[in-house]
């Protein structure tokens, strides 16, 4: 990756099954989509995670951090924003935005871990690795 945060929009529609009775999106699919966005980053950079798995690198999600702002609500189109905004050492971080139109609707973000398979923590492999 170059000194540039990568980053990526992707548009989705908040489908039936991921609304509560009162036809909100539940709060549980904002994560689900956090990991749509970011996993498209990935493949934007040439690699897919089923690439890194195979080669032994497996990345996990070490924090969360979510804040609801508006509802999003069945039918709606929303945009889903992820920046890297980290990539060094042995973890990644990404910032999310989650829009309706120009109304932001979520902010969120996550921390990585570059684990092999016994679990033991690696280096972001360098094609990730942001220079700062």
């Amino acid at each position: 990756m170059s000194s540039a945060s990568p980053s990526i929009s992707i548009d989705l529609r908040v489908r039936y099954p991921e609304c509560d009775p009162m036809g909100y999106a539940h709060h549980s699919v904002y994560p689900v989509w956090f990991e749509i966005a970011r996993t498209e980053l990935l493949r934007q950079t040439g690699v897919s995670y089923a690439d890194l798995e195979r080669d032994g690198m497996l990345i996990v999600v070490v924090k969360l951090e979510l804040k609801y702002r508006r509802p999003a609500r069945y039918d709606d189109e929303v945009r889903v924003i992820a920046t890297t905004t980290r990539a060094s050492g042995v973890r990644i971080e990404h910032d999310y935005e989650v829009r309706r139109g120009h109304e932001l609707l979520c902010t969120g973000s996550t921390t990585l871990a570059c684990l092999d398979r016994e679990g033991k923590l690696q280096q972001v492999p360098e094609m990730l690795r942001l220079e700062k």
